[in-house]
């Protein structure tokens, strides 16, 4: 397994990650079995949020399974998304940061998180105060290193100029949407992270499945997928322009030897800014072929080659 640093004086982890947003509404033990598979593939960065699990339940099941497996991984938690039906708690206050860090390490059982991301930006909560508490958990030796997730460029670069005048610590990270498909992040951000020397871990790496070539054009949408569960997926990314896309990806894919998977994957490890892919998964199985994925050492001409493939996406 490949490894990277989370940012650019950051944590080493895998280059592949687990995304545990699925933990919590699998019942614990086949949660279990994908935890244990991760670890013995040697993936490293285990990525959750208070949210996920029906608030709470993922971190939950983390804190269960891992027990004395929680000093071989680096674990990634995110606050500020809603965690209760009132709206109360959320958010960046420094009052919520600290009350909502507690509440992970609690349902996590240890006692330091070493990836603590800001789920979405607080439009009511200057940056100053957000960052002023956050340097203060790392101070405290509850949290080790700070990152951000779906923060636009110009506020990346606010909240980096913040952090170095005040003598606060710095966003080491940005978790962000990013795959073949959607690349928004190469407009604008893509530039500030690696300006300030910060890691991407790309969420929806695969468009949520649309990269693994489980699905068919013209097709059903197999029963118990993302997109069978959830018809937005499906709308936003079955489009006519995607398919011709993913079509065009995968034969280049299979004249070469490798999977539309591989190429997902690979592709991604090849950005300069990638700290880890973060992959859900249900079974274990899905580890096995994750891992084998990142296997596809792309050249700089397969690089470009992608690009015109894609440039419409």
């Amino acid at each position: 397994m490949q490894t990277r640093t989370l940012g650019k004086n950051g944590l080493q982890v895998s280059v592949v990650g687990l995304g545990c947003n699925n933990f919590g509404a699998l019942d614990l033990e086949r949660s279990r079995a994908v935890v244990h598979r991760a670890l013995d593939a040697g993936i490293t960065l285990f990525d959750t949020a208070d949210v996920y699990g029906n608030r709470g339940g993922s971190e939950e099941q983390l804190g269960q399974i891992l027990g004395p497996r929680r000093k071989d991984i680096v674990l990634a938690t995110k606050f500020a998304m809603q965690m209760d039906d009132a709206g109360a708690k959320q958010g960046g206050s420094r009052a919520y940061i600290f009350e909502a860090v507690e509440a992970s390490l609690t349902r996590l059982k240890t006692d330091y998180i070493d990836l603590y991301q800001m789920h979405r930006t607080d439009p009511k909560t200057p940056i100053e105060e957000t960052l002023g508490a956050l340097n203060d958990l790392v101070q405290q030796g509850k949290v080790r290193q700070i990152g951000c997730s779906n923060m636009p460029a110009w506020q990346v670069a606010d909240s980096q100029w913040v952090s170095k005048t005040k003598g606060l610590a710095v966003f080491a990270t940005a978790q962000d949407e990013y795959s073949l498909i959607v690349r928004d992040i190469e407009k604008e951000l893509a530039r500030a992270l690696e300006h300030y020397g910060m890691g991407l871990l790309p969420y929806f790496p695969l468009a949520s499945g649309l990269l693994t070539g489980k699905y068919k054009q013209g097709e059903p949408v197999p029963e118990n997928t993302r997109f069978a569960r959830m018809g937005r997926f499906g709308d936003r990314y079955m489009t006519a322009q995607n398919w011709d896309i993913v079509a065009a990806l995968e034969t280049y894919a299979t004249e070469r030897g490798h999977t539309l998977l591989d190429l997902a994957f690979s592709w991604l490890i090849a950005r300069p800014y990638l700290s880890s892919v973060i992959a859900g998964a249900t079974k274990p199985e899905q580890i096995d072929a994750n891992v084998k994925a990142a296997g596809w050492a792309m050249t700089a001409d397969e690089v470009k080659d992608i690009e015109k493939i894609t440039r419409k996406a």
